[in-house]
């Protein structure tokens, strides 16, 4: 499996949206605060953390929460580019609370940073904040994340019991050797008496020379298991 050279569809520019639920007094601040950034990119160390109290943090669609949103604005203000850009963001996200990392990755994908922000998504990943995985695990991860760390951040997923659908670009992105895996896991799990997660089951049928002989006879021995019909229609 290689890095998609498609990449997955950036979230929206949140802009429209902000405007449509801010009150005059925070539309008016957020415009002045990205007016400062872009003058001045400091000004974003103290205007970014701000956001979710001058503006709100209320779910506006399914891609964004209000602060969310406006810390992106503040974000796609920045007039810099390449490292400067990375160092910045980076900066951001290492001295900011959960709700301001979220923030970051969920703006990696509409900011210029080729690979120079990677180090963030898998800060992320090593972590057990489910959130901070998802945020993580946007169209930037998807069209930057090698190979091998794309799978087992899959994988932690599964662990972490984070439904697969939050999880960008995986139908394009999963491959015989993430089958495997999540194979293995799903075998480890039929021997232990515990349930498979529904959400693996069409990653596993996509590659069916996956279910060996050890996990089918698991699988029979399991009717109620989820994968159990994957093992039937396949033979």
């Amino acid at each position: 499996m290689a890095v998609t050279t498609a990449a997955p569809s950036a979230p929206p520019d949140p802009h429209p949206a902000l405007n449509a639920v801010l009150d005059p007094a925070a539309r008016t601040w957020l415009d002045e605060s990205a007016a400062k950034v872009a003058a001045e990119p400091a000004a974003v160390r103290r205007l970014f953390p701000a956001a979710r109290r001058r503006c709100g943090h209320a779910r506006i669609d399914p891609c964004w929460t209000v602060d969310e949103a406006a810390r992106t604005v503040l974000l796609t203000a920045l007039p810099l580019r390449g490292q400067d850009l990375a160092d910045e963001v980076v900066r951001l996200h290492r001295h900011g609370d959960p709700a301001e990392q979220r923030a970051v990755l969920r703006a990696l994908p509409l900011l210029d940073l080729g690979d120079l922000a990677l180090t963030l998504v898998r800060e992320a990943l090593r972590g057990n904040d489910t959130t901070l995985i998802e945020a993580a695990l946007g169209a930037y991860a998807a069209a930057h994340l090698p190979d091998a760390e794309f799978r087992q951040a899959v994988l932690k997923c599964v662990f972490c019991e984070i439904p697969l659908d939050r999880v960008t670009g995986l139908d394009t992105r999963a491959d015989r050797e993430l089958a495997r895996m999540l194979a293995d896991f799903a075998h480890e799990r039929i021997v232990a008496g515990r349930d498979v997660p529904q959400d693996v089951r069409p990653l596993v049928r996509a590659f069916p020379d996956v279910i060996g002989a050890e996990l089918g006879q698991a699988l029979q021995h399991t009717d109620t298991d989820p994968l159990t019909d994957v093992l039937k229609e396949e033979g």
